[in-house]
């Protein structure tokens, strides 16, 4: 129960990854406040039965504004009083060749996949280092995980929007935890391999790309949600620590072939 009496936020919450890593925190007694603009009923219930308690927090975090991420965060510190993980998940993508990539889609991608985590992470830094860092022990660290991506490093095929703001997460943490540590806020991200969500859907359908997928990964399989989710747990416990701005590839071994 390393998160009993924690608060832990997780973007994207509704399904994949992220309802996966609200249901291991809620595993370790963490109070999860969920956000996401679809439905979170389903995360509800298996959060419960997992153990943890739930908090649901509707957002549309698409125009990636700074005001829009600092209400969320104002509304779920007047829900709960506290934040002590924030894991970055909620992410979009949209596939088409460069030389046909629309305006529209670009903006998208960055403003879902980068602005608004880094205006999310400014607005609960801004709150720890002023109110709540105040109010905790102090051994008490803020940790903050970005679901970062291979294209963090790789250029991918047919998204280079995806790919810019995968390698903008990577760099925003790396810049925060230079900024931060001193603060006792360790940012962190997770780069996932290939994992059997919605946002790869498009790929497990493509007999040619499925199979040259697979070929490359060493363990042979498309990864799960639930791959991502320790990780996760991992980068927001005390074991973690003395870990900050690392980008950690759980990808089946995809990055050391």
């Amino acid at each position: 129960m390393k998160f009993k009496n924690k608060v832990v936020v997780v973007t994207g919450a509704s399904r994949g990854i992220g309802q996966s890593v609200c249901v291991a925190f809620a595993k370790e007694g963490a109070t999860v406040v969920g956000v996401a603009r679809s439905a979170l009923a389903e995360t509800d219930d298996k959060v419960k039965a997992a153990g943890g308690t739930f908090v649901a927090n509707s957002a549309d975090l698409g125009m990636g504004t700074q005001k829009e991420s600092a209400d969320v965060i104002a509304q779920i510190l007047a829900k709960t009083g506290q934040i002590d993980v924030l894991v970055n998940n909620a992410g979009i993508i949209r596939r088409a060749p460069a030389k046909d990539f629309s305006e529209a889609d670009w903006n998208a991608v960055i403003a879902t996949n980068l602005n608004a985590p880094f205006f999310l992470m400014q607005a609960v830094g801004k709150w720890w280092i002023e109110t709540g860092r105040t109010k905790a022990p102090e051994t008490a660290r803020l940790k903050l995980v970005n679901i970062a991506s291979l294209l963090s490093f790789q250029g991918g095929i047919t998204v280079p929007a995806y790919a810019a703001s995968k390698h903008g997460i990577a760099g925003v943490t790396k810049a925060l935890s230079n900024e931060w540590a001193k603060e006792r806020i360790n940012v962190n991200a997770i780069a996932p391999g290939y994992i059997a969500t919605e946002n790869t859907k498009a790929l497990r359908e493509d007999p040619v790309r499925n199979k040259a997928i697979l070929d490359r990964i060493p363990e042979g399989r498309w990864g799960a949600a639930e791959d991502i989710a320790g990780g996760c747990v991992f980068l927001a416990s005390g074991d973690s620590d003395y870990l900050n701005g690392a980008v950690l590839n759980i990808d089946g071994g995809w990055m050391g072939r």
